[in-house]
């Protein structure tokens, strides 16, 4: 039995609940968790119903941290808000407090199962989980650059009128403003991506890559569809351990921090973080992301 806990039932939880309920997914069993019982009672019996035309069966439910035990993924969505004009390190404190409460309620169950972390700012949320839970960093998962891959393969899909599904392309790095795009691996189909693009084009669909949910929150205040795909799709490959590439965050052990990096996914989570080919400009920038993380980190103390 596959089971899910989701622990934060705002606009991206519910939109990875929705996403896994409507999809064809082998999650037999929903539960979810939010500081607001009512609400996730709520979110509960409205996906319910939703699931009655839906092509999988699945029990869904309002549920306690008792219910972590036998849970094959944790996927944690809480934590506060990324309001407009503050970046996702501005919410660092704020949400280290959230998950030092999740995690040691989580601590005080049986569960050994894969974390999924979506809580900004992502890598050192995901690294937080690390921490404070104990866990084998292969079995914690951050959505990393996942959606600024989805973002940068719409965007030069749209330039150059070729399907999203044919650019291979990667944001790696933080998921912040230390992002960057792999621009010498890329690919369109068999061919080098940078041929197809000059560097006025290029800037700008980084530009837009980078600040594309700063307009989405100043626009409608959350980010959610986006993200809720993508934490369903890292679920399906651990459910279907399909081994598939995605460029989530993963734990990179000679910076001891998290970062977005192509890597396999597999039913025991992070099976392997791939190596990318960078030039000399590609390798600076990915130098000037580790170290933005690890800045981050050292605000914290862990007790």
């Amino acid at each position: 039995m596959n089971k899910v806990v989701l622990i934060g039932c705002g606009n991206v939880g519910m939109s990875y609940a929705h996403s896994l309920v409507m999809g064809s997914t082998k999650v037999d069993e929903l539960v979810l968790i939010d500081i607001n019982q009512q609400k996730a009672e709520g979110e509960a019996l409205d996906l319910l119903h939703a699931s009655a035309y839906a092509s999988n069966k699945m029990k869904i439910y309002a549920g306690k941290y008792s219910d972590c035990s036998n849970a094959t993924i944790i996927c944690i969505c809480a934590g506060k808000n990324q309001e407009a004009g503050e970046s996702r390190s501005d919410l660092l404190h704020k949400n280290y407090g959230v998950f030092k409460s999740i995690i040691s309620e989580v601590n005080k169950t049986k569960f050994k199962g894969i974390y999924i972390i979506a809580t900004n700012p992502l890598d050192v949320m995901t690294y937080i989980t690390y921490k404070l839970s104990g866990f084998s960093p292969s079995k914690i998962i951050g959505s990393g650059t996942t959606l600024d891959t989805a973002r940068l393969r719409c965007l030069v899909s749209e330039e150059l009128g070729v399907s999203k599904k044919n650019i291979h392309a990667y944001v790696i790095g933080e998921h912040g403003d230390s992002e960057f795009v792999a621009w010498s691996s890329g690919l369109v189909g068999v061919n080098k991506l940078e041929n197809y693009l000059n560097d006025n084009q290029k800037a700008k669909i980084l530009y837009d890559v980078r600040t594309s949910a700063y307009e989405i929150i100043n626009k409608k205040g959350n980010t959610s569809y986006g993200i809720g795909m993508c934490l369903l799709r890292i679920t399906e490959a651990i459910l279907d351990n399909d081994n598939a590439i995605m460029t989530i965050s993963a734990y990179d052990k000679s910076n001891d921090i998290y970062i977005g990096m192509p890597s396999i996914i597999s039913k025991n989570g992070v099976k392997k973080t791939l190596p990318v080919v960078l030039n000399q400009d590609e390798k600076d920038k990915l130098d000037k992301s580790v170290n933005a993380i690890k800045k981050n980190i050292k605000l914290l103390k862990f007790d």
